[in-house]
């Protein structure tokens, strides 16, 4: 691992974890908002066979696996207005009704987490209502009980949620690094 690290390697793998962010069915199969609003998913799904290989690693290793979900409260309000209007302009905006259920409402169909990256019992499940998976969360304080200050990063989107996540992290004090090649983001523009 030391390859990946900026500075020194981690002394002990209870100082690490492996976070995976967003990889729901809304933004990652077919069928779900991504789908929907006409844009093609197959950058975001081809990171589902990465991140399996990735997981099951982290799970032998005995490291410390945390999945996020993006998603809202049923009432919305956790939804800033802004944020709902600039979903609307493409078309189906978040909370509207979709083939999926409501788009990234927490509870609905779109907003689990796709099959084949299912959590196991003990790894832990942000439900975060922002694109860093600091905002409004207790990720912070999980990773202080653990003891956790280094972050591997994978998932979707790149060039928003993984960044974000990457800026916020960093900004904490935590070592971070995003792994390139188990991240995409919708459009490979976006995530170049």
């Amino acid at each position: 691992m030391s390859d990946f690290w900026p500075e020194i390697a981690p002394a002990r793998r209870s100082a690490m974890a492996l976070l995976i962010i967003d990889m729901q069915i809304d933004f990652c199969a077919p069928g779900g908002w991504v789908d929907q609003l006409g844009e093609d998913v197959s950058n975001t799904r081809a990171m589902i066979a990465p991140i399996q290989r990735v997981l099951a690693a982290a799970r032998v290793a005995g490291i410390t696996v945390i999945h996020t979900r993006e998603g809202h409260k049923p009432d919305l309000s956790d939804l800033p207005a802004n944020k709902q209007w600039r979903t609307r302009v493409h078309g189906l905006g978040i909370g509207d009704m979709g083939a999926t259920g409501r788009i990234l409402v927490r509870g609905e169909p779109g907003w689990q987490i796709v099959p084949e990256l299912a959590p196991i019992d003990g790894e832990l499940i942000i439900d975060k209502p922002g694109k860093s998976s600091f905002y409004a969360t207790d990720l912070e304080e999980q990773l202080q009980q653990r003891g956790i200050d280094r972050l591997v990063i994978v998932g979707v989107t790149s060039d928003c949620c993984v960044q974000s996540t990457f800026r916020d992290g960093f900004g904490r004090g935590l070592a971070c690094v995003v792994l390139q090649h188990w991240t995409a983001g919708v459009r490979a523009g976006n995530h170049a």
